[in-house]
């Protein structure tokens, strides 16, 4: 049997409090799932070494004359 003298919940919840929830909500929407479930930590993004730009593969002119 379920309890009749509790009070039922209103279709759309509103309060103080659930204007910091809606917030961190739509923060952790601009996330990717990859950066929820593995995060990067700050420290390490920093010392991420950058890559370079090369040559394509046999573009490179060694000079040989045959």
């Amino acid at each position: 049997m379920s309890d009749t003298s509790e009070t039922p919940l209103p279709a759309t919840p509103t309060g103080p409090d659930l204007e910091e929830l809606r917030e961190e909500i739509d923060e952790l929407k601009d996330q990717t799932t990859e950066e929820l479930v593995s995060p990067t930590p700050v420290d390490l993004a920093d010392r991420e070494p950058q890559p370079e730009p090369t040559d394509a593969i046999g573009s490179e002119d060694w000079g040989d004359k045959r």
